[in-house]
């Protein structure tokens, strides 16, 4: 394992979850792979291991003015909160975020002896919600550190589905990995699975089709079907007339770009994954268009998170998918 790491992948593939199975693989003291049964591993599984730190997007109230103490001692509350749910949580909401005062939890944990085994495990979820706000350059600049000089008894996993809107500085110090969405024989069988069929039900083969390879899209329940709807309402106004992109720019609210607005720019890159896997599969010559399409709705994400005006950021989008001929 290499001392910093980031996965990154679309939106609700699997990124966490995936950094916390090689956080258990590096904590279980009998293996390279976790055993399951040994102390290390039964801790991880259930998120209350020492040496595990876990942080992901949370509401701003939570962590306000808190010390890095306090911080960290929520975080390991809504830690233990997700390993109830048996490690099938949904995404969390575009306004929620990494906020100052838990980067320096993190780089305080970081600087702390091991408790139990012999190395610390930290992870960043979505660490490109890291919230721009008074005293973030001191933390990022911290975090830098961190990954310029790493810490011989700490590995670092950071996770995101927006690797454009993290600092260069940051992708210059990180081993990037790919995360790829599951095949579509493998997510169905990933949902016939008890545990998912208890928190799920049974999910037919639209819904399965929609979700793209992406487990999480199918956690986040009615969210992800009114973010497809939002979505499948911009795919209508590109097949429209010119009226049609108007309504569809005006209808949009004018703050909340990192709320549902988001949520609704991860559903139409899902449903545009589709036609670029049927594209290449098929050898058309929309495969091109497809895959800059995908380009372009990350451009659209990244300037979300400057909270700039949804309106005008669906008018730039719309205008970027009509240039690329994506209106069928």
């Amino acid at each position: 394992m290499p001392g910093s790491l980031l996965l990154h992948g679309r939106r609700g593939v699997g990124k966490q979850r995936l950094a916390l199975w090689l956080a258990q693989s590096q904590l279980c003291s009998s293996t390279s792979t976790p055993c399951g049964a040994c102390q290390g591993c039964r801790y991880a599984t259930e998120l209350t291991h020492p040496d595990l730190y876990w942080f992901f997007p949370v509401p701003r109230a939570e962590v306000s003015d808190c010390s890095p103490e306090e911080a960290l001692a929520y975080m390991r509350g809504v830690m233990r909160d997700r390993a109830k749910d048996g490690g099938l949580w949904g995404p969390t909401s575009g306004s929620e975020g990494i906020f100052v005062e838990m980067i320096r939890a993190l780089v305080r944990a970081a600087a702390s002896t091991p408790a139990m085994g012999r190395r610390k495990i930290m992870i960043l979820g979505d660490a490109d919600r890291m919230i721009a706000q008074e005293g973030s350059d001191q933390a990022a600049n911290a975090l830098l550190k961190l990954l310029e000089e790493p810490l011989p008894d700490t590995t670092l996993i950071l996770t995101t589905s927006e690797p454009g809107a993290l600092l260069p500085t940051i992708r210059s110090r990180v081993v990037s990995v790919r995360v790829a969405p599951l095949a579509p024989e493998e997510l169905r069988q990933w949902t016939e699975a008890d545990d998912v069929r208890a928190k799920i039900g049974r999910i037919d083969q639209t819904i399965l089709e929609r979700a793209s390879g992406a487990p999480g899209a199918l956690l986040a329940g009615t969210s992800h079907d009114t973010a497809a709807a939002h979505a499948s309402l911009w795919l209508k106004a590109l097949r429209g007339d010119t009226s049609d992109r108007f309504i569809a720019v005006l209808s949009e609210k004018p703050a909340g770009a990192r709320g549902a607005f988001s949520d609704a720019l991860d559903a139409l890159e899902g449903m545009l994954h589709e036609r670029l896997r049927a594209a290449v599969d098929d050898a058309s010559p929309h495969a091109a268009s497809l895959t800059r399409a995908q380009d372009a709705i990350e451009g659209a994400r990244e300037r979300a998170s400057h909270n700039v005006n949804p309106a005008l950021i669906t008018a730039e989008l719309l205008r970027e998918l009509r240039l690329l001929g994506v209106n069928a």
